[in-house]
């Protein structure tokens, strides 16, 4: 069976792909979700001075509002309808994960399998709606307190303004957040990830020229720049690498006899991967760092000395964000985890299926080894997260290189380039073994 998979991998080519109908129209689904998200991101709130609007992200763009608008794909610094992007979602997704270990009721619906996650769910969009309107009428007012050299950044504030934006950014979060749905069930890979990585790719191009644009002033000499790009492929490399690290610890079923046949007896793999989390701990963390301080960034030029201050010190590079940063990764990674993978229900359906771990008892003693062996690569997994989303932060904050050369940014893009292969194989696999099958049966019936 192996062998037969693995020549099918080897098959796998663009007359695959032709003939695989159905992933064609998963694909043309996603891509035209996400070109409608790319139009969202230029359709602009009314009310606002372009002018002043720019000259607000020419002062905090090297601060926290970079990075967020780094996840919008741009959608912050215009002030569009998809301003919030998604992230109002994910806030609400860590909140109710984080409730689920302390609520008894959530706990219980997490256990009763797909009618608990769709309830969960539909906290989950509760969530998401009252996040998204908190946030927008920070913004509303945050807009509203700042007067730029061109004048108020608000062209008629008030009552009115404060209520529009709040309408239209929690919409913008609800259709994302229902276009991110619509894409996982109907087009190809996990919809959310997928809106942040085009958000980020499709500001690539003008991250490279501006970058480009700092060597040919002198700002950034040439040694600099091209470190910084050997750096960018050095990371990816390194990304690549562990992503597909995995520990695989070797399972064994006893032999067993059914009438005059043996069955059993063979060895299998569980692989345990460095990363679990994957990308999920980054975004997770930037998502705690935006919620409480996006208006809090955007009116911090007129605001209060204590105000001012606070935004300094989460700035890129500073060391109070780069700590909180890290420790919000570190976090997630094994809060996240512990949710994707449970040891006991592993060493449990291990027993029931008559497998155990050469040396280990099955049951608790399985169970327990499974979870020393996973808290040992969650932490090395937590550090690489830690290191590729803060080590570029130092260049970054000295150089003043755009956000998207960023270990956060890059993380992302990669992770989810290969998250999507991955299933696109997967359903050219599919696809494969059911002309097998087709062809078995029409053979079977001739005969």
């Amino acid at each position: 069976m192996a062998s037969a998979a693995e020549q099918l991998a080897a098959n796998l080519n663009f007359g695959a792909f032709a003939k695989a109908k159905e992933l064609q129209k998963r694909l043309l689904f996603t891509l035209g979700a996400l070109i409608i998200y790319r139009l969202g991101t230029y359709i602009p709130i009314p009310g606002i001075d372009p002018v002043v609007l720019d000259e607000v992200f020419q002062q905090q763009a090297g601060g926290i509002l970079g990075m967020f608008n780094m996840f919008a794909g741009g959608a912050l610094g215009r002030m569009t309808i998809f301003a919030l992007n998604i992230m109002p979602y994910i806030s609400a997704a860590i909140i109710i994960q984080l409730m689920t270990t302390v609520s008894p009721h959530l706990a219980q619906l997490k256990k009763e399998g797909e009618a608990g996650r769709k309830k969960i769910n539909q906290y989950t969009r509760y969530g998401t709606v009252f996040l998204a309107a908190l946030q927008a009428f920070g913004i509303s007012s945050g807009l509203e307190g700042y007067t730029g050299q061109s004048g108020d950044l608000v062209l008629d504030p008030g009552g009115f303004f404060r209520l529009t934006t709040v309408v239209t950014l929690t919409g913008g979060t609800i259709f994302l957040m229902w276009l991110g749905e619509q894409i996982t069930a109907r087009g190809v890979g996990n919809g959310i990830s997928l809106i942040i990585f085009a958000g980020i790719v499709a500001e690539l191009p003008g991250a490279l020229a501006s970058t480009l644009e700092l060597g040919r002033t002198g700002a950034l000499s040439a040694v600099v720049l091209i470190a910084l790009f050997v750096m960018a492929v050095a990371v990816i490399a390194f990304i690549v690498f562990i992503e597909r690290a995995q520990r695989r610890i070797v399972v064994q079923y006893p032999k067993r006899q059914v009438g005059r046949r043996m069955f059993g007896g063979e060895s299998t793999h569980l692989p345990l991967k460095v990363n679990t989390a994957g990308v999920i701990p980054p975004i997770f963390a930037s998502s705690i760092l935006l919620l409480p301080i996006t208006a809090l960034s955007i009116n911090a030029g007129t605001g209060p000395d204590w105000m001012i201050a606070i935004t300094s010190y989460l700035g890129r590079g500073q060391p109070i964000y780069m700590i909180i940063y890290a420790a919000a990764i570190i976090f997630f990674t094994f809060f996240y985890t512990s949710v994707v993978f449970n040891p006991e229900d592993t060493a449990d359906n291990l027993k029931k299926n008559g497998g155990f771990i050469p040396g280990v008892r099955p049951g608790k003693n399985t169970a327990e080894y499974l979870d020393y062996v996973l808290t040992r690569l969650t932490f090395w997994g937590a550090m690489y997260l830690a290191a590729v989303s803060l080590l570029p932060e130092l260049l970054i904050s000295q150089y003043a290189v755009p956000f998207y050369f960023g270990g956060t940014s890059l993380l992302i893009v990669v992770t989810v380039t290969m998250d999507t292969v991955g299933q696109i194989q997967s359903h050219l696999l599919a696809h494969q073994y059911e002309g097998l099958i087709k062809k078995a049966k029409l053979r079977g019936s001739r005969r």
